[in-house]
Order: C-alpha cells, then structure tokens, then sequence
C-alpha cells in the first residue's frame, strides 16, 4: 500500500527538479528576444493561436513547488540540514529566480522566493536558521533602504540607463510618496479614491465611475480588486477575501490530513503562492506594498496565471482524492 501510494505523488516529484532547470532554461531566449509588454520581455505568442500570449514564468512555479518538495521529501520529516538541504533548495531557485529578474519580472521573482519560504517553513527547520533568515530579511531591507535614500539620484539614473526607470517609480512612489511625481503616484492614488468611494454597498455591477471612465488601468487583470471594491463595496470585497481565506484553510486541513508528507509540502507550496498572489495584489491597490503585475488568483483576467491556478489545484483534489482512497482501503 505504501509504495502504490508513494508512485502517485513520485511521477509528480521526480521530474520536478529537472523540470525547472529545463523550463527555467527555456526562458532565456525570450529574456532577449521576445518582444517588450509592459517594460518587459516576459511574453511569447504561441504560432498559430491568433496571437496567443504564453508567459513561461508562471509555469516555473509548479515545478518549483515539486522541486521543492521532492528534496525536502527526502528527509521524511527529520530537520533539513543547511548544507545538503536548505542552500541546495537555495540553488535550484536561484536559477529561475535570476531569470525572470533579467526580463524583468519583479512580481514573479518574488513569488519564487515567498513560494521557497513557505515550504521551508513547514519542513521541519530549525529555529536557529529561521532566525538567522529573519536576521537577514530585517537588515536587508533596512541597507536597502538607507542605500536607496542615501543614493537616490545615482540608483536613478543606473536604472533609467538600463531601461529599467518603471522600478525606480514603482520603489520610489512607496518608500517617498512626498517626492514622486504627479505620474507615478496616479495609480496608487485612483485606485485607493475608488475603492473608497464605493463605501459600504458599492456604486453597483457595471457602475463604477473611476473604471468605466478609464482613471483605473488594467481593470481586467492587475486592478481588479479596484472594481470589486468600487461597485460591490466594502461587503463585496470583504466577501471575497473570506473566500479566500476559507479557500486556503481548506488546502492547509487537506494537507494536514495528508499520509505522505510530500503532498502537504506540495499543497502548502500552492498555498504559499496564493497567498502571496492575494496580499500583494490587494496590498499594491491600497498603497500597503509596491505596484507589480501580479494578477489576483480566480478573478483577474489572464491565460497563463488562469491555467496555472487550474494547474494547481487540480494537483490539490488529486492529492486529496488519493489520500481518501488510502484512508478507505485501510
């Protein structure tokens, strides 16, 4: 019963690592060749589609979380060891995460490291690595922004030579909303007026004036949650971030449930990403973390991101449908 059980999961795990080198891999041609969308060459059209848009990106995060999870697997639940676990899950997702850093994707990249994060959270490591991984964290974004003040003109102008000025805006606009200009600050503050005026009960479906007279870019896909705030309301939009949450407590019960600690580490890898996916993209409306293009999960509107969250939960139900099938056989 045990090894019939572990084969389902194993044909998932075992090309997980190989998986996101190859795909990780095959990003890079398009870092340079595929032609720019939004300042930055993430896209490539499928031939033959009618113009069909592909984002690789996306795929890499499944295949990171099988990677992940396969190495961690390995330990059975014993503490991971830093030096033939912990930098070995470092390495496998820094080549992807530098990748999709060069094209520039700074939404997805982070997805990658709070994906990574997550999983080792629940993999049994030890507190005197978490707290060093705090450590890090902490000073890290405290020299970043001391260095990004201290240097602010000079960091500027490196990335408006290297066509990279929408970060600057998009860093600057959150670290120093008194200084940025009129441009850079519009989005973040339409988007907080809209979701505002819709009050308690919002303006109505099809009502909202910030989206249908065009103050709110993106409507259909990053700025989504601006709509559901704007013409449902604060009831709407509470409604749907209590979805959510009932949502990935179901995947977090589903994976305590689960016999092979491998399946948990997938479904808690899954849930990572959600939940990362849902606080930055309501968190960049409300003014909370920097504007990046990360769609929210189930509502905005996109081909890949849609087919990877399919992609994923469907790998849930499979690990929810076998382990009931273990749990009956028993």
């Amino acid at each position: 019963m045990y090894s019939s059980r572990c084969s389902t999961i194993d044909c998932c795990l075992r090309p997980g690592t190989y998986g996101t080198e190859s795909v990780s891999c095959c990003l890079s041609p398009f870092t340079f060749f595929a032609p720019p969308i939004n300042n930055a060459r993430s896209w490539f059209e499928i031939p033959g589609t009618g113009g069909m848009l592909f984002q690789p990106a996306e795929i890499v995060k499944i295949f990171l979380i099988l990677a992940v999870a396969w190495l961690m697997g390995r330990r059975q639940g014993d503490p991971l060891s830093m030096r033939k676990d912990v930098l070995l899950i470092a390495a496998v997702s820094f080549v992807p995460f530098v990748l999709v850093m060069i094209q520039p994707d700074l939404g997805n990249a982070m997805i990658y490291v709070f994906i990574v994060l997550g999983m080792l959270w629940i993999g049994n490591v030890r507190y005197t690595y978490v707290l060093i991984g705090l450590g890090v964290v902490v000073g890290g974004l405290v020299l970043f922004y001391t260095l990004f003040n201290s240097y602010n003109t000079e960091i500027k102008n490196y990335l408006q030579d290297h066509g990279k000025n929408h970060w600057y805006q998009r860093i600057n606009t959150f670290i120093n909303p008194e200084e940025a200009s009129a441009d850079a600050r519009r989005q973040t503050e339409y988007a907080m007026i809209a979701i505002g005026s819709g009050g308690l009960a919002g303006d109505g479906y099809m009502q909202g004036e910030s989206k249908n007279r065009k103050f709110i870019p993106y409507t259909y896909s990053d700025s989504i949650f601006v709509v559901v705030g704007e013409e449902f309301g604060f009831q709407g939009a509470a409604v749907l971030l209590l979805l959510y949450f009932v949502f990935i407590y179901r995947m977090i019960i589903i994976a305590y449930q689960c016999f092979d600690i491998r399946g948990s580490f997938i479904i808690i890898g899954i849930a990572s990403m959600l939940v990362f996916q849902i606080f930055q993209n309501v968190g960049m409306m409300i003014g909370l973390v920097p504007l990046t293009g990360i769609t929210l999960p189930f509502v905005s509107y996109g081909g890949t991101s849609l087919l990877l969250n399919m992609l994923s939960i469907g790998l849930v139900f499979s690990i929810r449908a076998h382990q009931e099938k273990y749990t009956l056989n028993e």
